[in-house]
């Protein structure tokens, strides 16, 4: 596990106590602050890790913190349109924005001009949950490719083959892909998706050579038979796919990295706004039925207080940027 995410595991064990701290508050209280409705917003489509992460943590934000929960999948500019969405939102408490690391630390460096400014326009609320990327290949790769030196070869040897697909233009996984091409010299054609899902049914049908992504998106399909992981992520390997050596086993580790997600507030949501719906997540993210729905999805859960949350942001936001020099992409817009 990344030591970036030591503090929040500590927090993820008190977690349990955010139901005692909800159970403190005053009947009346409770209910005066009870809101109608919450909207949890990703950025993705329904199907992947982020959509399945906010669905679970609705089913249990409702009655309690809000009458009903639900789910609004704002895709499209790589989960940047749910940014502005949220920032433009009532700061009540009422919408709330579940995203990944990249469009808070990485588009900053590949962005000459962003709608949004992570650290002004959002207020942090708690980490959701860790995980770990897979590299994987479909029926364009023959089944002689076992590992990820051996996809490099094969690429090298074929260059209509040397493409890759991931969630979004400048995310994580799109990194680890380039990251991976670069450690033989290649530069992988990279083909941006609006989600996960939608690069594997690409991959699954044989249009894409590979796809790097959520560990999770990628395990969901293995039953198929026709799609096969070469390597994850993590420092270690993943729990979700244990007889997969992790790309440091095979050499890349300039392509070790695991990635967070997280809930986030509008800006100016005053802190008994953030402090309630810490609380509720906190309550959430502790019981069992949701750590083992987000587990089938290679999901650990994971939570946090707001201040480690932005600390973590801002920690990240510096790591990314030699990284994303390294690389040499940038985006436009």
């Amino acid at each position: 596990m990344n030591p970036d995410f030591a503090i929040s595991r500590r927090n993820a064990i008190q977690a349990a106590g955010a139901s005692a701290l909800l159970a403190t508050v005053g009947q009346r209280a409770f209910a005066q602050a009870q809101l109608e409705t919450v909207r949890l917003i990703t950025g993705f489509a329904a199907g992947g890790t982020s959509d399945t992460t906010c669905r679970r943590v609705a089913t249990r934000l409702a009655p309690d913190y809000a009458r009903t929960a639900v789910v609004e999948n704002k895709t499209g500019a790589g989960g940047q349109i749910a940014v502005q969405f949220v920032k433009a939102a009532a700061p009540d408490g009422s919408t709330v924005l579940q995203t990944p690391t990249s469009i808070l630390t990485i588009y900053p460096h590949i962005f000459k001009k962003l709608p949004y400014e992570p650290a002004v326009d959002l207020t942090p609320v708690t980490l959701a949950c860790v995980f770990d990327f897979g590299f994987a290949v479909g029926p364009a790769v023959p089944l002689t490719v076992k590992t990820v030196p051996e996809f490099l070869a094969w690429a090298k040897a074929n260059p209509l083959g040397q493409n890759f697909g991931s969630p979004a233009a400048g995310s994580t996984p799109h990194f680890i892909g380039a990251l991976i091409g670069k450690s033989a010299g290649l530069d992988l054609n990279h083909a941006a998706y609006r989600g996960t899902q939608p690069a594997m049914l690409d991959l699954l049908g044989g249009n894409i050579s590979a796809v790097s992504g959520p560990i999770g998106d990628i395990t969901q399909h293995l039953p198929t038979g026709k799609i096969r992981i070469l390597g994850t992520s993590g420092s270690k390997r993943s729990r979700f796919a244990s007889e997969v050596p992790t790309f440091a086993e095979q050499g890349l580790k300039d392509a070790t990295h695991s990635e967070w997600f997280a809930f986030f507030l509008p800006a100016k949501a005053t802190p008994e706004v953030v402090s309630r719906l810490n609380a509720a997540m906190k309550f959430a993210l502790a019981q069992k039925d949701v750590i083992d729905g987000m587990a089938g999805f290679g999901l650990e859960t994971m939570s946090s207080s707001s201040a480690e949350l932005a600390d973590l942001v801002k920690r990240d936001t510096a790591k990314w940027a030699p990284i994303v020099k390294q690389v040499g992409f940038t985006a436009e817009g």
